[in-house]
């Protein structure tokens, strides 16, 4: 199991976890930042369990961050 954890209020849009991610985000046509896909939002924290399949692009998109506020936890 594979948790991802995004502190979206901080997101400043680069979208390097869309473009390494895809399956799992998208940009908010809204205000142009992040959005982890089936996501639950808790104070600002978008949170995601997933299988281990998923893990390796979502690893990624957390190292490309540039802000660091994507945080990937395997379980």
């Amino acid at each position: 199991m594979v948790i991802i954890t995004h502190h979206r209020n901080k997101c400043i849009g680069s979208n390097y976890c869309v473009e390494l991610a895809y399956d799992q985000w998208r940009t908010s046509k809204k205000d142009g930042k992040a959005t982890l896909i089936g996501a639950t939002d808790k104070k600002g924290f978008h949170t995601l369990k997933l299988d281990n399949e998923r893990s390796d692009t979502n690893v990624r998109a957390a190292d490309a961050c540039p802000v660091n506020i994507i945080k990937v936890k395997m379980i």
